[in-house]
């Protein structure tokens, strides 16, 4: 850090145009790319679902598919049955996730 300071001083001005590049190069790495990946991932998943995969809507509702069409899906919840859109659909309900859930 402190030679950063020093060559910041140094080039009398010189040190903002590489600071600002390395700013925005930080901020493209660590936020604009994770969340590329992420929506590329669940964009993926919301169309390779079937017929009776259980799953999690974005508004936290779990249930099971019992119908798709090409861009809705109907859910069998425990209330019943709700038509959503396949955006709609958050992640797979995994048996993983079954198993970390705490027992009351």
């Amino acid at each position: 850090m402190m030679i950063l300071a020093i060559v910041l001083q140094a080039g009398g001005g010189m040190g903002n145009y590489f600071l600002i590049p390395a700013m925005l190069l930080v901020f493209y790495f660590f936020m604009i790319r994770p969340q590329m990946q992420r929506q590329k991932k669940e964009k993926k998943f919301q169309s390779e679902i079937k017929k009776g995969t259980k799953v999690i809507t974005t508004s936290g509702i779990h249930g099971k598919i019992v119908d798709i069409t090409d861009d809705a899906c109907v859910i069998e919840t425990g209330a019943g049955k709700i038509k959503f859109e396949r955006s709609a659909i958050s992640m797979e309900l995994s048996k993983k996730y079954l198993s970390t859930t705490p027992k009351k």
